[in-house]
């Protein structure tokens, strides 16, 4: 039996979770005949939700997270990080 203690970052975690949720809204979008890059750079430049579909739970999922949160993800995920 292992007795030492897991150590998880949170921060990293909370980044995987943003991640996974825009993958879930990209799919969404382009379910529904949206152009994803275009709906998600509407949303995260204006803060209209409704550039968001509703398929899917896909605006609420994404309105969970603060739009500084989302960008700040993209970008660590872009820089590797």
């Amino acid at each position: 039996m292992n007795n030492e203690t897991t150590v998880f970052n949170v921060q990293e975690l909370r980044q995987e979770l943003i991640l996974m949720t825009i993958n879930e809204v990209i799919e969404a979008l382009e379910f529904k005949g949206y152009n994803p890059t275009k709906q998600l750079v509407g949303y995260l430049s204006t803060g209209d939700e409704n550039y968001i579909t509703t398929f899917n739970s896909s605006r609420k999922k994404i309105k969970q997270f603060a739009r500084n949160e989302i960008l700040m993800a993209i970008i660590n995920a872009y820089l590797g990080k």
